[in-house]
């Protein structure tokens, strides 16, 4: 091959190259925007109509299925993942009365793919903090007809109440009747039915108390490991960088 023709096929190989990435580039910049105007807020939101919708609540795009919005009221600084699945009813277009089905309260945050779907009610109390693909449900299929297929038969429904303060763990299934109290840790991939007491972790499937806090003895049994210590208020992260280079050096 000449050497002309060497040098020909190379700029082609360069076009082809600097084209692919300024492809990429756009396609980024084009999906972050659509990110940032699909976004749904109090301000902005878009084709849904909640029931109500909190200050500083921001529902990330692109949403999951969303219906029954009217009965679905969000506090106040709550974060909603991508792909997060809210539903009030059975189905969309269904009149469920007077009152909210689905209630988050101020400062919930649920994480990316979860699904919250509200045939009863469901209320997340204040501050709850839910890992990715949590699934909390108030409708459960029946299989007592064994003539008919599971799907086909009317599901059982029961309210759900997550207490204020609790921790979901990534994967776990709140079901149907669940009370969890307040500040209740659940394990990520457990499922959960029935009543949980405040300050309690709860693990497995079905999931039971693993650790509990008691007043005189403290957790029972004892945690492993001591409580992190947390930042000082008012502290800057050229402070923080300066103690980290202190330590490591004091370890040294």
């Amino acid at each position: 091959m000449r050497k002309n023709e060497n040098v020909f096929f190379s700029v082609i190989r360069s076009v082809t190259a600097w084209r692919r990435r300024a492809a990429s580039r756009l396609v980024h910049r084009c999906w972050d925007w659509a990110r940032s105007a699909g976004a749904v807020t109090a301000a902005r939101p878009g084709p849904l109509r909640f029931g109500r919708i909190g200050e500083g609540t921001r529902l990330a795009f692109p949403q999951g299925t969303i219906f029954g919005e009217r009965w679905i009221h969000l506090g106040d600084h709550c974060v909603v993942g991508e792909q997060v699945t809210l539903t009030a009813g059975m189905m969309p277009d269904l009149d469920l009365g007077p009152h909210p089905v689905l209630r988050l309260g101020n400062g919930v945050v649920l994480g990316r793919g979860s699904h919250v779907v509200a045939s009863a009610p469901v209320v997340f109390g204040d501050d709850v903090y839910c890992g990715p693909y949590v699934y909390v449900t108030s409708a459960n299929h029946s299989y007592d007809d064994t003539g008919q297929p599971v799907g086909k038969q009317w599901p059982r429904t029961a309210p759900v109440e997550i207490g204020a303060g609790s921790w979901l763990g990534s994967g776990c299934v709140i079901l149907p009747g669940a009370r969890l109290g307040r500040n209740v840790v659940v394990a990520a991939g457990a499922v959960v039915r029935g009543e949980v007491p405040d300050f309690a972790v709860v693990a497995g499937a079905p999931a039971r108390i693993v650790r509990r806090w008691d007043p005189d003895t403290g957790w029972q049994p004892p945690l492993r490991t001591p409580p992190p210590v947390p930042i000082p208020k008012g502290i800057t992260p050229q402070q923080l960088v300066a103690l980290s280079e202190l330590e490591d050096r004091a370890g040294a």
